[in-house]
């Protein structure tokens, strides 16, 4: 099954923390690391008053279920030193969000599928589209179509980092 998924952080190095989540994901049996984006700096999203963001977004082949794959990505965060009593939308040092799952559709107390802010966010949609150009967000639409409706000035702070980091690529 195909999943997308969000990756950021904003503390400690959290450049080189997206790589490490991705090689961890690429280690578990079940999970193949298809591609991803560059890596992107983006204002904070929700609190204002806190550093810069880096983002990027995977594209998985995975055995597991959505909930399993969840649970993967929050272990992963936790071995990374993400400590979940961490604000919301403060600041972290590793972020691993499930945005879609095929074209799965979910509310439950763990998990909502696709992820109900996505479309919402320039530093989710412009990494997603950098690979997917066509990308469909299910019950959404059009990913591109989601970017334009985005305050161009919040799209416009989304920007390639130059490659300071070691490239990751499956």
């Amino acid at each position: 099954m195909k999943a997308w998924i969000g990756l950021g952080g904003n503390r400690d190095d959290s450049g080189k923390l997206l790589v490490a989540a991705l090689t961890r994901l690429a280690a578990t049996p079940e999970v193949e690391v298809l591609r991803r984006s560059r890596i992107y700096r983006s204002a904070p999203w929700g609190v204002s008053e806190q550093p810069e963001f880096v983002n990027a977004v995977a594209e998985l082949e995975t055995g597991l279920p959505p909930l399993a794959l969840l649970r993967l990505l929050l272990a992963i965060e936790s071995q990374l030193g993400r400590e979940r009593s961490d604000a919301r939308w403060g600041p972290r040092c590793i972020d691993l969000d499930l945005l879609t799952y095929e074209e799965v559709r979910l509310q439950s107390t763990e998990l909502v599928l696709p992820h109900p802010q996505m479309h919402l966010r320039a530093f989710v949609l412009v990494p997603l589209l950098e690979l997917e150009p066509c990308f469909v967000i299910p019950g959404k639409g059009r990913a591109a179509e989601c970017l334009e409706m985005i305050d161009p000035s919040e799209t416009g702070a989304v920007v390639p980092l130059p490659s300071k980091f070691k490239e990751y690529r499956p």
